[in-house]
């Protein structure tokens, strides 16, 4: 459990840490875990998708370093650096990948600080990004991000926590703007279940318990692909996308919450 600092705000929640909850992490507040708990008493199946979320991230970037040659991860919203994170996974594979991880918590810094104080290749920069252009422009992301050269940008579980009037898809633009092709885009959503009224409370209940954004179909998620070529399987449930061992039932609301996919920029 993290100890409290006069320049963390630990009398408020936030995404990167209810997210550290829901993984058994313990770099959280209790204001975190009262979150967590009230989240998993609405929709008990969120820390089997956080689980999921977290797996289909190892297997996009190890894919991504091993089969497509990228050496450059940009995690945006990444919440903790822990064990297993983009950092740990792509430099298994080429110990040269750069990583910069991105959040709007201050305590992602404090903590990444610490665990990565021997890795130069790897960094992490406190910014929001609801402004992307500002992001890009950071000294400590021009650093290790060479933007002539193809770069993965992860938005992996962060656009959902976005209303629709803080214009997820113009972030989603400008940064496809930025990148060379040859580029990829790593994005997973919460994603509407149907339009039953049980459904849509839902997802309401939900999201009022983790704050702003909204929940959106698979069209809407397909919208912040556009200009992509997206990878096979596609936009898919997240144990869905290139498995490493069967899934044996893609029916259960753990596996259809939340979707993702992978786009090359042409």
């Amino acid at each position: 459990m993290v100890e409290s600092s006069p320049q963390i705000p630990t009398g408020v929640p936030t995404a990167a840490r209810v997210y550290d909850v829901m993984l058994g992490g313990k770099d959280n507040y209790a204001v975190d875990r009262a979150v967590a708990e009230a989240s998993l008493a609405i929709m008990p199946e969120l820390r089997d998708i956080a689980l999921h979320n977290r797996a289909m991230l190892h297997r996009v970037v190890r894919y991504l370093a091993a089969e497509e040659g990228i050496t450059q991860f940009l995690d945006l919203g990444s919440g903790l650096p822990t064990v297993r994170n983009t950092h740990e996974v792509a430099q298994e594979v080429n110990p040269q990948a750069h990583v910069v991880y991105v959040d709007i918590d201050p305590i992602v810094l404090a903590h990444g600080r610490a665990i990565l104080a021997d890795n130069a290749n790897t960094t992490v920069v406190t910014a929001d990004i609801r402004q992307p252009g500002a992001l890009l422009g950071r000294p400590e992301v021009r650093e290790l991000i060479d933007f002539d050269r193809p770069v993965c940008v992860m938005l992996v579980g962060i656009l959902h926590h976005l209303a629709d009037e803080e214009e997820p898809g113009r972030i989603v633009q400008t940064l496809r703007d930025a990148v060379p092709s040859g580029s990829f885009f790593f994005i997973t959503n919460f994603t509407r279940l149907g339009d039953a009224p049980e459904s849509v409370a839902l997802e309401k209940q939900l999201l009022e318990q983790l704050g702003t954004g909204r929940v959106r179909t698979p069209a809407e998620l397909a919208a912040f692909f556009d200009g992509l070529d997206i990878l096979p399987p596609g936009l898919v449930p997240l144990p869905l996308w290139r498995p490493d061992e069967p899934v044996l039932d893609a029916s259960t609301i753990d596996v259809r919450f939340m979707t993702g996919g992978v786009g090359r920029k042409p």
